[in-house]
């Protein structure tokens, strides 16, 4: 059975890590993380837009982690409730930063007319690149809904602003997207 596995489902070899982190055994600790560290780490990464900032992150979501391991109920997704703490830390973290949402009325959002996307030549670097260089209230919008999927409603209550200043921020964030990879695509 692997130890670290890739869709980080609960598994029996997950539990049994977890009892043993109840009961203080350090390599039980050591497994938990590493089962973990590396999906949480792109998650901070997605969200701070920074290596170090992202490294910090998640060390201050892991400790938090195992200091309420005890907290975790038994039918609960370990795997949700550690993505649960990482991206509030994600969000704590942008906070301190004052990361601002630019609110908008509700009749500024609208539905996303069809794009034709085959015009554009996107790859996995291009697009990331492009989400890197968002501006970070954007950034965190398209995080967490493409990535993370939350809904616009649940971003709403994280972030602390309207559903419909999220909407608006995902769309702008798309379009700026696509509107770097597309200049980008032009350049080269």
């Amino acid at each position: 059975m692997n130890l670290y596995p890739d869709n980080l489902e609960n598994l029996p070899v997950t539990d049994q890590i977890v009892a043993r982190c109840r009961k203080g055994d350090a390599r039980a600790f050591h497994d938990l993380y590493h089962a973990y560290s590396r999906a949480m780490y792109n998650i901070c990464l997605r969200m701070t837009g920074h290596q170090a900032d992202a490294e910090d992150v998640l060390q201050e979501a892991f400790v938090q982690v195992f200091k309420n391991l005890d907290n975790l109920a038994s039918d609960s997704s370990l795997t949700a409730w550690v993505k649960r703490i990482v991206v509030n830390h994600c969000l704590s973290y942008l906070r301190k930063k004052k990361v601002y949402f630019e609110e908008v009325e509700d009749q500024e959002w609208k539905q996303e007319e069809g794009v034709d996307e085959s015009e554009h030549t996107l790859t996995v670097a291009a697009v990331k690149d492009a989400i890197g260089q968002l501006p970070a209230g954007y950034r965190t919008v398209l995080n967490l809904y493409i990535f993370e999927d939350y809904s616009h409603r649940e971003i709403a209550g994280l972030l602390g602003i309207t559903e419909s200043t999220v909407k608006t921020q995902y769309m702008r964030a798309k379009e700026k997207v696509r509107q770097i990879v597309k200049l980008k695509s032009k350049t080269i």
